[in-house]
């Protein structure tokens, strides 16, 4: 399994642990009042339909996500939220990619700063590391579902590419076809367990045990500030790797 792969079920996994204290609520607002900006009517903004999966995976209140999206389109309470991208390397030079959303730049600048220099690495310039990685959408479905007919159903809906994994089928789409991906599984009465877009590196860094330890350790910092959406890496952990989450 490549590192980008097991950093995503690392996290993955520390979200189910979030979401039982409530604690992943605050990205995804953050995530839907940004979306929201692109108009607040999630049929026509497909940015927002991908928020609002996560929030009812997240059993977030109805209440809570309109005024998300109200805040978003201008609607409700006025806020200013803004996306910012950090670039940096971490240890054994590993190139690290955070993205976040923030409401104080100063803040969230001197947190991310702070979380590189505490665990030995160091942040870059804009572009620095960026170009080390592809936007791409993803979509998981569980393997108990029929093969051929969720790879049908992907390259049907527009999805580049197909792979089955041991713990999931995993569809790969441009950013651009991801809703339409996973509204083909919708239509098909089929459960997605993941649909997000994210950031893959095409050039991974192999490290051992220890290596791995020391490069989850910021990313699991970085993960847990309360301005970070998401962090992406080109470390590859070994198969055996083994982490506490």
């Amino acid at each position: 399994m490549a590192g980008h792969s097991k950093w995503a079920n690392i996290k993955h996994r520390k979200a189910r642990q979030d979401a039982s204290r409530g604690k992943v609520w605050t990205k995804v607002i953050r995530e839907i009042t940004v979306a929201a900006k692109g108009g607040p009517d999630p049929s026509d903004n497909p940015r927002l339909r991908l928020a609002l999966d996560k929030a009812n995976a997240a059993n977030m209140p109805k209440d809570t996500i309109k005024r998300a999206i109200q805040k978003g389109s201008g609607t409700g309470e006025m806020g200013v939220i803004e996306e910012l991208t950090f670039e940096g390397y971490g240890p054994n030079g590993v190139a690290i990619l955070v993205e976040t959303m923030t409401d104080n730049r100063n803040r969230t600048v001197a947190d991310v700063r702070h979380a590189f220099s505490k665990f030995g690495g160091n942040m870059g310039t804009d572009g620095s590391v960026a170009y080390l990685f592809n936007k791409l959408g993803i979509v998981q479905v569980d393997l108990t579902n029929d093969e051929d007919q969720i790879m049908e159903i992907a390259l049907d809906a527009g999805a580049d590419d197909f792979t089955v994994t041991e713990d999931y089928f995993e569809i790969i789409s441009t950013p651009a076809n991801l809703s339409a991906v996973t509204e083909a599984f919708k239509k098909n009465n089929i459960e997605t367990l993941l649909a997000e877009n994210t950031m893959r590196a095409d050039t991974l860094v192999n490290l051992d045990q220890e290596a791995s330890e020391k490069v989850l350790k910021i990313m699991n910092f970085m993960d847990d500030l309360d301005d970070v959406q998401e962090v992406h890496t080109n470390a590859e952990f070994p198969e055996d790797f083994t982490e506490e989450v």
